[in-house]
């Protein structure tokens, strides 16, 4: 099952992602310009195979609900999210201001 909907923080409007496959749920928050999403996300491949699309993401780790997934720090940025002034610990409500 997949579910999406609008969320608002401080005024921005996010879209959130849930997707429950077998054994694991994929979680994201994203607007038009980066994302935050959970464990599943490989920022180890963003930021070297894909590094010239300059992707904006962050991921935190050990979430199972989009409401953890914005309190957790993020374990984990891309270096695009980096230059935004988003960094390692920023909750991921705080990731996505910066986004916004």
């Amino acid at each position: 099952m997949i579910t999406s909907t609008s969320i608002d923080i401080e005024g921005h409007t996010f879209t959130a992602v849930t997707v429950c496959l077998p054994k694991t749920t994929l979680l994201t928050v994203s607007n038009d310009n980066g994302y935050i999403m959970c464990g599943a996300l490989d920022v180890g491949l963003l930021n070297t195979q894909l590094q010239d699309r300059k992707i904006i993401a962050g991921r935190a780790v050990g979430v199972k609900t989009i409401e953890q997934l914005l309190q957790a720090p993020m374990e984990s940025i891309t270096l695009e999210a980096e230059r935004l002034g988003i960094h390692v610990g920023m909750t991921g409500e705080q990731a996505l201001l910066k986004m916004a």
